[in-house]
Order: structure tokens, then sequence, then C-alpha cells
């Protein structure tokens, strides 16, 4: 982030999980931060900071509006459908949110001589890997339509950056996890997808029982592997960006992980540690589109970008999400 300059901000997707912590960070930088959000999925309880517009990226007049009154320096986009099984039954949804409210947006900061842009991608792009850890050079080869409409906006900003100039960081998100330390803002999702709160779920209400999707895969106890990076380095190297791109012109990508990975039966055992009671669950089938193991080699954002993970340890992730579902604020 650009030293002693105030920036004005707009954030798509600022009342999620992500974009909230986004939102934050953005506001105890120093910065200006306006919310764009339809409230779709988001919550109007984390949006503590910024002006906020009520808008979807798939309507072209409500994009307009977000760019009437404010002279952003860059945009923040986490306004992305991300449910993997839901995009295999609902390929339409994903496309017209994913691709067509992107291309909204970009057509509006042209419009506007808005010419900074951090997009939130994804480690499905990749599909299958084909190597332990994963570079930024992978093959790209995603396995489901959620990934599919992540990779297709990749792709349309490296033909603008060529056509306009467009400015872009794309972030290969692994996992992310956990909340922020003192518990005002977490993963609130509704239905609740990922597998960090579906556990600390399952713990806290003894009615809910975990399911985990499949047990087949090949991997050393037969459960999915995946990388998993708290929210607050996440968002940290999102602010990194934006100084990246004032000395970097054209459309970069980096992956965001630890560069460890866990078994989804790891991940149990440390909740369990955690919360300090056993977490029963049920195997069901597999689910379409699941890659057995998805570990993030981020070293080229570690070197270009100057951004460093602070937590590293899985056990500490899990507590800060733990203090957040025990007494969620929304």
């Amino acid at each position: 982030m650009p030293k002693n300059k105030k920036l004005s901000l707009l954030v798509c997707g600022g009342a999620g999980y992500i974009g909230s912590h986004m939102a934050r960070m953005i506001a105890e930088s120093g910065h200006d931060v306006t919310v764009f959000d339809n409230l779709s999925t988001g919550h109007m309880e984390a949006l503590k900071w910024g002006k906020f517009i009520k808008g979807d990226l798939r309507n072209p007049n409500d994009v307009a509006k977000a760019f009437e009154d404010s002279n952003y320096d860059a945009v923040f986009h986490f306004s992305g459908l991300i449910v993997v099984s839901e995009s295999v039954e609902k390929p339409f949804e994903y496309y017209d949110n994913n691709v067509t409210g992107t291309i909204n947006l970009l057509e509006a900061m042209r419009a506007n001589g808005v010419n900074k842009f951090v997009f939130s991608s994804t480690a499905a792009v990749y599909g299958d890997p084909v190597m332990d850890m994963i570079t930024e050079d992978h093959p790209l080869k995603p396995l489901n339509p959620y990934g599919k409409s992540k990779l297709f906006v990749e792709e349309i900003l490296q033909d603008y950056a060529v056509a306009y100039g467009l400015d872009s960081v794309c972030f290969r998100y692994f996992n992310a996890a956990g909340a922020h330390p003192d518990s005002l803002i977490g993963e609130a999702h509704k239905p609740e997808t990922h597998l960090i709160p579906n556990i600390l779920l399952s713990g806290i209400d003894d009615g809910r029982k975990l399911k985990i999707f499949g047990n087949d895969y090949p991997t050393p106890d037969g459960t999915c592997v995946r990388d998993y990076i708290h929210i607050l380095d996440l968002c940290d190297a999102h602010l990194s960006a934006i100084s990246y791109m004032e000395n970097k012109e054209g459309a970069h990508v980096f992956n965001l992980g630890n560069g460890q990975g866990f078994s989804i039966l790891e991940v149990i055992k440390a909740s369990s540690e955690v919360m300090g009671n056993k977490i029963e669950f049920d195997y069901e089938p597999a689910r379409a589109g699941d890659s057995p193991r998805l570990v993030a080699d981020s070293s080229k954002a570690v070197r270009e970008l100057k951004w460093q993970p602070k937590f590293n340890d899985l056990r500490e992730m899990i507590e800060t999400a733990y203090r957040w579902h025990k007494k969620p604020a929304y």
C-alpha cells in the first residue's frame, strides 16, 4: 500500500466473509472504503466500515451508480458465487454472476478511468494437481463451472491489460480460514459449506452431524488435503497488491496459501483439540468436482509482494474461528 497517500477503494462483496475483513483492514489502514454488495450472501451486520451501496453486479445501472460520486484509486472484487457442488448443478448462475457481473464491473471502471483491479480467483483453476506444491505455472484445467468461471475472468483481465491498459492482480486462494481475533466479524455462510466452520458448528451444536465427502481419495488417509490461509493474511496480501501495481503494469497472478497440506481428518483432530471434545462425523459419497490435494507454493507472492503470512499454525487459525462461532455477531 502506498505510504502517506490516502486512497479511495471500492470493495465489491464487502458484506461477505473475505470482503468484510478487507473493508475493515482498509479503513484501519487510514483509507476510504466503499462497499458494494447485493446482500444475497453477505450480512448487514458486517457493514461496520465505510460507505455502503446496495446493488448487483449483474445490473449495469447498479454498477454505474456505485461510481457516480466517487473517484476510486482501485477496486477489490469479492462478489463471487463460490460453492463447487452448486456450480455443477447451476452453471448458468455461476457464469452469469462470476463472469457477466465482472465484465459489467470492468466496463464501469473503464468508463470512469479506474485502472487498478484486485480479483479473488481460486486454486480450483488448477483442477487435479500434477505437482505436490502448485506454482502459478501449473496447467490450468478446472474441474467445475466455479473454477472455469474464475479462469475466464483471469483470461479477460489479460485481454483488458493489453487492450485497455488495465492493471490487475489475481489471487488464487487456497482455503481461507479463521476470523478476526476480536470476533467482531467472522465467517457466516448460509448454508455453510466450508470445512472448518462445519466442524466447529457440529461440535457446538449436538444436533448437527458433520459430513465428510469421500474417504477413498489418493491421499494418505483417503480424505482431501487442503492448504489453509488465515483471513487476515489473505487481506494483507490484497493491500500489498495496490503498492505492487504502482510499479508493475499488466495482469498478474499469485497463489495465496501457507504451503502446508492438511487432510480433513487432520483438521478434525486439530479442531477437536481446540474445542476439547470429540467430533463425530459420517462419511458421504465424494462430491463432483473436488480435487484430492491442493497445496500452494506461494513463494512468488512472498518474493514479489513482500508479503509474509503471520498465521502459520493451523490450530491458531481454528482458535480464531472457534471464538467467532461460539458467539457469532450475525
